[in-house]
């Protein structure tokens, strides 16, 4: 993790303009919209790499209450930049400084396939949720596609590519079943996975748009194309 953590303080700065091109704010709006959608309203929400805040942002925005946490110091400045109403903490997801069921609902956004001990953040989570609460994660999904991202990364880290994301992590891609057998194994019930995200925005513009325009069909007709995994889980009453 502190290759992970090393490289987010060095994008920190750089890190929202990844997401505020056209094709990155189509992306992550639609990843976070349905992170949003498997949420309670107006409750209070633990982020897990919640990175610069922009989750966070959207939470709040629909009634809610947030609280976050992410390895980079540099990404936590920034997040309490953004939302500084919010409270906002350097920590890591497997040892979570918070009490006993503490919150509504917990998220994580295009964090969790980087943690090494994934167990712990999910043991970790079902704590700090109350009876009842609700668990929603999007994560990298394992296909023939995805297969290939690892090698372009090493490539990218190899040149120094200075852009978000564009290094060798040992990042997990979870299969449906894996990642839904992970979740159960803590205690979660009502665990649902679906596949989501075709049009990704790192596809350069005239594919990305044609993704787009098939998104929905890849999303329901042929989920074993799509870039990203959403897991959604609730702690039992």
């Amino acid at each position: 993790m502190k290759k992970v953590q090393r490289h987010y303080d060095e994008v920190a700065e750089v890190y929202d303009r990844h997401y505020a091109t056209d094709r990155g704010r189509i992306y992550y709006d639609h990843v976070c919209d349905l992170v949003l959608d498997d949420l309670p309203r107006g409750g209070l929400l633990l982020d897990l790499g919640c990175g610069t805040g922009l989750f966070m942002v959207r939470y709040c925005a629909s009634g809610g209450d947030a609280v976050g946490l992410d390895i980079s110091r540099g990404m936590i400045a920034r997040a309490r930049q953004r939302c500084p109403a919010c409270t906002v903490s350097v920590g890591t997801a497997e040892q979570l400084p918070f009490r006993d069921a503490t919150f509504d609902a917990v998220a994580s956004i295009l964090a969790f396939s980087y943690l090494q001990r994934p167990e712990a953040m999910l043991a970790e989570s079902f704590r700090v949720l109350k009876p009842g609460g609700t668990i929603a994660v999007c994560t990298l999904g394992r296909n023939l596609l995805t297969a290939l991202v690892p090698v372009i990364y090493r490539v990218g880290e190899k040149v120094r590519a200075r852009r978000v994301g564009m290094a060798d992590f040992g990042e997990h891609y979870y299969r449906t079943g894996e990642i839904a057998a992970l979740f159960a194994s803590i205690g979660f019930v009502d665990v649902g996975v679906r596949r989501c995200s075709f049009a990704h925005q790192d596809l350069h513009d005239p594919v990305f748009a044609i993704a787009r325009k098939v998104e929905p069909f890849v999303e329901e007709r042929l989920p074993h194309l799509a870039y990203n995994l959403c897991v959604s889980a609730k702690k039992p009453d």
